[in-house]
């Protein structure tokens, strides 16, 4: 290994491929706009977010031996990612994430996470092979946990003693999974990073502002959480205090990945000593200035 992981990110890392209209759109348009392919996936946006910040982060996904898994593998070594404890599959395709994206926001999207899902536990064999850790000494550093893994593997992960000691920050991959995370509500180590649609579907309702839906979470027994909700304020809940953020307004020119990089900026501000208010703060600023195009730092 050529570096040595600070953070480690478990989940999707893929192909997103994205496209982009400067108009608003409905079912059935059909308009001008870009076309982006880039590296992407819940766990691949936070390492390379985490990276920007100065980070060293390691994943641990499934990739395929394909041409686009080559390829997607050259992209993460280039940006400095540890690559090292990646299950590569000779059987499985990479996966790949498709979206569309108008004036007005997301319109559609579909995950093809269907080889992290076959690849299952074994994307997880190094923190128990003594690579990263092992029954005898579980890791203890901060793992990054997608929401993109199957319902079995979160509520194996919730219970296994490999990930006893390690500080666990989770986040789902999309309001259509956010119910998989209630196997880690009540995990004593587990940060959950979730939108206000996501901790409405976690607590079977709806909720008005962030604080509101902090505060139903804690009392359903999280240990810590963090909800944003697009422009407006963005809370964040700990012992049952919780305090908010409102991010600067800005022009939105893309949404897919927003989520992963406030939680990126929130895990290395922490990392660097920041106060529970200045990272709130730097996640929520990093947030609005990915969405207004720009990349945060």
């Amino acid at each position: 290994m050529t570096q040595t992981a600070n953070i480690l990110c478990i989940g999707s890392v893929l192909w997103d491929v994205i496209g982009r209209a400067a108009s608003h759109m409905k079912v059935g348009s059909d308009v001008p706009g870009r076309i982006t392919r880039l590296p992407g996936g819940v766990a691949m946006n936070i390492a390379m977010t985490l990276r920007r910040f100065g980070m060293s982060p390691a994943l641990l996904s499934a990739i395929g031996r394909d041409a686009e898994g080559e390829e997607l593998m050259a992209e993460a070594i280039r940006m400095g990612l540890v690559t090292d404890f990646l299950y590569r599959s000779d059987d499985l395709p990479t996966d790949v994430y498709m979206a569309i994206e108008g004036a007005n926001g997301l319109i559609a999207a579909i995950a093809d996470a269907h080889s992290l899902e076959a690849a299952g536990d074994k994307i997880l064999r190094p923190m128990g092979d003594g690579r990263l850790g092992s029954l005898d000494a579980p890791y203890s550093g901060t793992v990054a946990l997608d929401g993109n893994l199957t319902k079995e593997l979160l509520q194996t992960i919730s219970k296994s003693p490999l990930f006893a000691n390690a500080d666990l920050r989770v986040a789902p991959a999309s309001p259509g999974k956010a119910e998989r995370l209630l196997a880690l509500m009540n995990h004593p180590s587990a940060t959950l990073y979730v939108n206000l649609e996501e901790a409405g579907l976690l607590c079977q309702t709806t909720f008005d502002t962030s604080a509101l839906g902090a505060a139903a979470l804690l009392k359903r027994g999280a240990h810590r959480v963090l909800v944003t909700d697009g422009g407006n304020a963005a809370a964040e809940g700990t012992d049952g205090d919780i305090i908010t953020h409102t991010p600067p307004a800005v022009m939105v020119t893309r949404v897919t990945g927003a989520g992963d990089t406030f939680m990126a900026a929130h895990i290395a501000s922490e990392a660097q000593g920041m106060t529970r208010i200045d990272a709130l703060t730097r996640a929520s600023n990093a947030a609005a200035t990915y969405v207004s195009g720009e990349t945060p730092l």
